[in-house]
């Protein structure tokens, strides 16, 4: 694929972006009823309970996380009603969240369809060191540190959907991995803003690959999620630079040397 063709991709992408014509993916239905049942004030508990019983696979999980080391419960979770309890709405409402995102990376394409599938399972070990991390401090939410990592990269759901209707990019992979670095960022800001995802969250897509990012003085969920990319890089055997350079590493206070401890929070969502 030409350049021009690339920077020709490019404007189209952000035009329709600006113009708010960009399709943008939907959460799933699941995900949307237990938001809007947590944001009725004439809502309760007993409320969204009901809505998840309606999923027996859902509700399974629910009650399976509810009883794993990350809360901690001194008294075993056999129901769902019992797991909202114990969990608070807006815990719930992020974790649902969370279980039901995997829906939406899919494609029909055999080249994107793999990207997808890649960028879930990546996303899925970032949140779940994410996590890990999240639980050393106290100013971070479990769930939300959860939802951060598996958001970070949702930018390319639309960009590898759209990239579908040009055959001459799929054809060139290099192309096209260009194309999604320089676009997904801003992308995944837009989509996460478009679910209105608090801002706190709704940023990390958009800077978790500036390995400069500086915020305030305590670290936020950018911060958490650059980190967590290079425990997965040095995962795979993969190392960007000097680790001590990164402001987000110094802010949490990490060695070089650094692990994470998998609480098994992900492989309870389903991940």
């Amino acid at each position: 694929m030409s350049n021009n063709s690339l920077n020709t991709f490019l404007e189209q992408l952000y035009q329709a972006l600006r113009s708010d014509k960009l399709v943008l993916p939907t959460l799933p239905d699941m995900a949307l009823r237990v938001r809007d049942v947590v944001s009725d004030e004439n809502s309760s508990l007993s409320d969204v309970a009901r809505i998840i019983n309606k999923d027996p696979a859902l509700a399974a999980r629910l009650i399976q996380l509810a009883n794993s080391p990350l809360l901690k419960s001194r008294v075993a979770i056999e129901s769902v009603d019992m797991a909202v309890m114990r969990m608070g709405a807006s815990m719930v409402k992020n974790i649902v969240t969370a279980m039901v995102m995997e829906q939406l990376f899919q494609a029909t394409n055999d080249l994107t369809d793999r990207k997808l599938r890649a960028c879930w399972q990546h996303a899925s070990e970032v949140s779940s060191i994410a996590v890990g991390i999240s639980l050393q401090y106290t100013h971070y939410q479990a769930d939300q540190a959860m939802l951060a990592g598996l958001v970070h990269d949702i930018g390319m759901l639309p960009i590898l959907t759209m990239a579908e209707d040009f055959p001459e990019l799929l054809k060139d992979e290099a192309k096209l991995d260009e194309l999604i670095k320089r676009a997904h960022p801003f992308v995944g800001q837009a989509i996460l803003k478009h679910w209105n995802f608090p801002e706190a969250l709704s940023i990390v897509p958009r800077e978790h690959e500036n390995l400069m990012y500086d915020s305030s003085d305590k670290p936020d969920y950018v911060d958490l999620i650059i980190v967590a990319n290079l425990q997965s890089e040095k995962n795979h055997g993969r190392m960007p630079r000097d680790l001590n350079t990164i402001p987000a590493f110094r802010k949490l206070g990490l060695t070089e040397g650094f692990e994470v401890i998998d609480m098994e929070f992900m492989t309870a969502v389903g991940a």
